[in-house]
C-alpha cells in the first residue's frame, strides 16, 4: 500500500513537473518614427535647398525630382526617400516658412500687447522671411493657384501649414489688449490669414524696388484693420459681425 501511494506521488509529481512554463513577458514594438539623425537632415536639407535653387533657374514645371536628385549628388531613391513627389517637397518648404515667421515675430509679440503693433511686426516678418523668394514666387503662385492643385492654400494637403499661419495670428490677437466683438473673436485669427494671403499676393506682383509698395501696403491696411476690429463691438455694427462669421462658416463647412 505504501508502495501505491509512492507511485501514485511520483506520478503526480512527473504530472506536475510536465506543466508549460508561463510565457515570458514580450515589451511592445512602437510604432513611432526613429527620430532623424544629423547626416538625414543634412541630406533632406540639401535637397530641399537644390530643389529651390532649381525652382528659380528653371521654373517649377522644368524641373523634376529626378533632376533635383542628380544635381543635389545623391540616389534618386533616396530623393523619394525624403520627399515622396515635388509636391511634397515644397509642402515642406511651406512649413518651414511658417516656421521661420513665427520665429521672426516672436520677439515683437513678446515686447508688444497693442493689437496693430504686433499685427505690423507679423506681416512684415512674412515679407522678410519670404523675400529670398521672390524672383520665383510667381512660378509657385501660378501652380498654387490652380483650384485642383494639392498647393493650393486652401486644399486638404496645405492643411498643416494653413493651421499653423491661423495660429500664429490667433496669437496676436490672445496676446493683444483689444477687445473684438466676441462673435467674431473666434474666426477673428482666419480673416487675419485671409488678409495675409491677399498681402502675399500683392508682393508677389510688386516690382517696387525692395518690393516698398507692399511694405506700404501693410502700414496702411494695419490701422484700418485695427479700427474695424475695437469697432465690431458696436451695436449698430452687430449685424455686419454676424453676417460676416456666417459667411466664413459657411465656407468652412
Amino acid at each position: 500500500m505504501r508502495l501505491g501511494r509512492a507511485g501514485r506521488g511520483v506520478a503526480g509529481h512527473s504530472r506536475r513537473s510536465r506543466r508549460r512554463p508561463a510565457p515570458a513577458t514580450v515589451a511592445p514594438v512602437s510604432d513611432a518614427p526613429a527620430p532623424p539623425t544629423a547626416r538625414g537632415d543634412r541630406t533632406r536639407q540639401l535637397i530641399l535647398d537644390t530643389a529651390l535653387r532649381m525652382f528659380r533657374e528653371r521654373g517649377y514645371a522644368a524641373t523634376t525630382m529626378r533632376a533635383v536628385a542628380r544635381e543635389a549628388g545623391v540616389a534618386v531613391g533616396n530623393a523619394y526617400y525624403y520627399f515622396p513627389s515635388k509636391e511634397h517637397l515644397v509642402q515642406h518648404f511651406y512649413a518651414d516658412l511658417q516656421e521661420r515667421l513665427r520665429a521672426a515675430a516672436a520677439p515683437a509679440l513678446a515686447a508688444e500687447t497693442a493689437f496693430a503693433p504686433r499685427l505690423r511686426a507679423v506681416l512684415h516678418a512674412g515679407i522678410d522671411t519670404t523675400a529670398p523668394y521672390h524672383d520665383f514666387a510667381g512660378t509657385f503662385f501660378k501652380t498654387a493657384a490652380a483650384p485642383t492643385s494639392p498647393l493650393n492654400p486652401f486644399s486638404p494637403e496645405s492643411a498643416g501649414p494653413r493651421e499653423t499661419a491661423v495660429g500664429l495670428f490667433r496669437d496676436v490677437l490672445d496676446g493683444a489688449a483689444v477687445k473684438p466683438d466676441p462673435e467674431l473673436r473666434a474666426d477673428l485669427p482666419e480673416l487675419l490669414w485671409l488678409a495675409y494671403l491677399g498681402v502675399v499676393l500683392y508682393w508677389v506682383h510688386d516690382r517696387s524696388p525692395g518690393q516698398r509698395r507692399t511694405r506700404t501696403l501693410i502700414d496702411g491696411a494695419v490701422p484700418l484693420i485695427d479700427r474695424l476690429v475695437g469697432l465690431s463691438r458696436l451695436r449698430v455694427l452687430r449685424p455686419v459681425t454676424r453676417e460676416v462669421t456666417a459667411l466664413i462658416r459657411a465656407l468652412r463647412a
